[in-house]
Formats: C-alpha cells, structure tokens, sequence
C-alpha cells in the first residue's frame, strides 16, 4: 500500500552551529548551548506518516547475515591501521578532523599511494587544492601511482559522478566543508549543506560498499566542525592532533563502530612525508646521561597504549617578589599541587625558587599517574641530587603526601622493561599482586618521602634536612 502523509506548513528554527532545530525561536540552542545562533530556517511542510511501504528487504535471521562485507582491509599504514581496529571496512565511512596543517592531508595522500600501490584504484577528491597541488605533495611523499585517480571538484552531483565512472576501492573527500549540493540552498560547509552531502556520500558508500575517508575541520574550541549529527552518522570518528611546533602526530578514534576507541595512532611529521612510529619511545625519551639531576621518566597509558614520558625539572633563585611557575607538556594544576605537596609535607623549600616542568618530544602527561615522576624530578633538581639510573616511576601523589594506585601497572611496567629500565617506583598498594616483569627490581612506596629515598641516589642527604 502506498505511503500517505497529511502535510501543513510550520515555521521551523535552527542552530547555526550544530543544525539543532526547534519550533519557537530560543535564545540559546538546546543541543550545543550556544547562544545567539537559532535563526529563522523557513517554512517547511511538516509531514505525517500513516502508512508504510512495503520494505525492499526481508528481515532475516541474525545468524543468516553476511558479515565478509565487513571484514578489514588494511590500509597500509600500520598505525592507522591500528585505530581503525584493523583496516577500512567495505561501506564504512571515516571522519578524520584536525587543526589546520597538522597532517590529515598527508597521511591520507599517503594512505592513498600505498593502497594504489597494492592494486586498489583510489579515488582522491579535492576541493581545498588544485589537482597541481596535490601532485607536488604526491611526488614529494612518493605518492605518485596509476591507480591513484584526482580530482578537483567542489559540487556533490560531479563527485558522485566521477565515483560512477571510476568506480574505486577507496574514496577520500578533501574536505567535506568544501563541497556542495545544488539541491541546497547556502555555501559549502553550512550546517545544510554538510548535511545534505554526508548524507549523499554516506548514501553512496552503502550501496557500493565503498570505504570513504572524509577529511573535517575543526572550529577554535578544538570541536568537529559542522552539525553534531555528521558524527552520528559517520562510522568512525578520529581527531589528528599534534603541536605545529613537533614533529610528533597523534591519531585517536572517538568514535569507531568497528573496532576498539582506546588505541591511540603515533606518526613522525618531517619535509619528506609522514611516517608511522610503532615504538616511538625515540621521540619521548632524551639521550639520558647517568647522573643529571632534574630529570625522571614515567610510563602513562594513552588509551590501551603505554607511552614513556621524560620529565625535566628546572629550580632556580628568584630575582622578582614573585618566582615564576612554568609547565609545557604537563598539567599546570597537578605541578601546583605538587609544590604544595613538596613544600608542605616534606619541608622542601620551593616558595623563593623559580620552577619549571616541561616533558620530551612534545609528549603531554596529562595523567595523574605522572605525579611521583614530577614530584622526585622537582625535588632532585632542588637538591641536586640525580635519581637512580634505569628508574621509572608512576603513581598519583594525594595531598597528604600518599601513593594512590592506578591502573594498569603490569603494562606499564612490561614497556618500560622493553624499553632497558631496570628499576620501577611504585605505589604500595600494588604490593602483592604485582608480576614484575624478569630483570626488573620494583620498590614499593607508601609516600613521597619513601618514593624519593628508594629513587635517589645515595650520596645526597634525605628530603627534610634542610628547608632550602
């Protein structure tokens, strides 16, 4: 029976930001709380369904579906690879978001040749470049295959035109914000608009079972840019970061349909193209002489992948009223608490010294796991004193002075013996249960005090001797 509707004609509203829509005007948008962006959308039909027709498909049983259309391929690029829980799935449809000249382009150029290169056509569309453009960066990563097809277009109608006639293994869209629907009104990258063409490529993807790679701005605030609903309808949702200022770059899943969300991607940003780093524990660890004071290496985990962080630590004499506090790499805050926690707690004269924390390689030691490593870095450059050689420690520092456990020690501490440390510091707690790895000694502390008496180096006097 043929479908239906009653229609009437209502006035709708919508967010500028994130597409949020609402019946009455509203001063501040329901969806992303911003305020001043629900604008008058039109009139529209408003539509009621009183009948449905017959469907296309069956539905079957569960275990009557096929599921080798979705088995992995890879990509290539093993890091990539290792976020997407394998490979591109046949129809899923990847966001990849980053800041501007982070890398996104490069690394998908680069997935494109590697692809073609194993003898899947690839379709590459740009809208933010020339065809030119994308050739001399081609060339200069080694990109450059017959089965690599390019494009320049902005419009979804030709786009979708050139997915008939070449009729790839893999589509990459650069970027959606700066295609566009003749079927809509406004300019490309519009809430409408980013809608009306995901839905369009996504639609295609699925009928096809095409994998897509769409590439995403983001706004200031570090958010996906475009209505919220891309997210909900793309499969996989993955944020590009990095500091335009290191070499390091970092892909992670936000969201991923088909595969895990706490693998985290780490790639080596330079002029010839980027590369993936499957140990990139060069990047976050310096040359480390025995006997420098001031320094202390910690394993966070990033997701399920734990990463060495080297902290350094700098305590000079103030000339100002005010001694300076600086931090790059770690939370400013945690660094706070921890003076206050080395001043208070174990008498460690800091107030009158100019302080500062930075990390290796760009690495961020936001984990609260990372206080004992800054805490024992901060007291050995007050004291002068160098901590053990071939030591790690992790564990989070209470105010009052306490180790408090954390999670996954066994692994952390598994990296840091592959990486050569032989001795660890950890909180007590985890006395007992703990499987040290073979060639490791673990020390068990309940505090920082003990935590500095375990790490340091013998010749120097314990903390509390003296205040300054």
């Amino acid at each position: 029976m043929a479908a239906r509707t009653a229609r009437a004609t209502r006035a709708t509203w919508e967010c500028t930001e994130c597409g949020w829509r609402a019946a009455k005007w509203v001063g501040r948008c329901g969806e992303c709380q911003a305020w001043g962006t629900v604008t008058e959308a039109g009139a529209e039909p408003a539509a009621r369904a009183t009948a449905a027709t017959p469907p296309r498909s069956p539905a079957r049983p569960i275990d009557e579906v096929e599921i080798a259309l979705v088995a992995t391929r890879p990509s290539g690029v093993g890091e990539l690879d290792r976020v997407l829980g394998g490979g591109l799935v046949p129809g899923a449809v990847v966001l990849m978001a980053g800041e501007p000249g982070v890398g996104k382009s490069t690394l998908l150029l680069d997935v494109a040749g590697r692809m073609a290169r194993s003898g899947t056509r690839v379709l590459y569309i740009t809208g933010e470049e020339s065809a030119a453009q994308v050739r001399l960066r081609a060339q200069r990563i080694g990109a450059v295959h017959p089965d690599l097809m390019l494009a320049a277009e902005s419009d979804l109608g030709t786009v979708l035109g050139h997915v008939e006639a070449v009729d790839p293994g893999l589509l990459i869209l650069d970027s959606i914000q700066t295609i566009a629907s003749q079927s809509v009104e406004g300019a490309a990258g519009g809430v409408a608009q980013v809608r009306e063409v995901a839905a369009g490529v996504i639609g295609a993807a699925k009928e096809r079972h095409l994998p897509v790679v769409l590439v995403g701005h983001v706004t200031k605030d570090g958010g996906i840019a475009g209505p919220r609903v891309l997210e909900h309808l793309v499969d996989v949702v993955c944020q590009f970061e990095g500091d335009r200022h290191s070499r390091l770059r970092m892909v992670r899943a936000i969201k991923n349909r088909y595969g895990p969300t706490d693998e985290v991607g780490c790639f080596d940003l330079s002029d010839s193209g980027i590369v993936g780093l499957a140990d990139p524990s060069g990047l976050f660890l310096s040359e480390r002489a025995t006997g420098e004071p001031g320094t202390c290496v910690t394993i966070t985990l990033d997701g399920a992948r734990p990463m060495p962080i080297e902290i350094q630590a700098l305590v000079a004499s103030s000339a100002t009223p005010h001694p300076r506090r600086a931090t790059s790499g770690v939370d400013s805050a945690r660094v706070s608490m921890t003076l206050a926690v080395l001043e208070s707690r174990l008498r460690l004269g800091l107030s009158a010294s100019d302080v500062y924390v930075s990390t290796i390689g760009g690495a961020r030691a936001q984990e609260p796991s990372g206080d004992v490593a800054v805490a024992l870095a901060l007291a050995s450059a007050h004291r002068r004193a160098p901590l053990k050689p071939g030591l790690i420690a992790v564990g989070e520092v209470s105010l009052t002075g306490q180790l408090r456990p954390i999670t996954g020690l066994e692994r952390r501490l598994g990296e840091a013996s592959r990486l050569g440390f032989t001795q660890a510091v950890v909180p007590a707690s985890a006395q007992g249960g703990l499987r040290a790895p073979a060639g490791m000694t673990v020390h068990y502390a309940p505090d920082l005090r003990t935590a500095w008496e375990l790490a340091s180096e013998p010749v120097a006097e314990l903390l509390g001797s003296s205040s300054g």
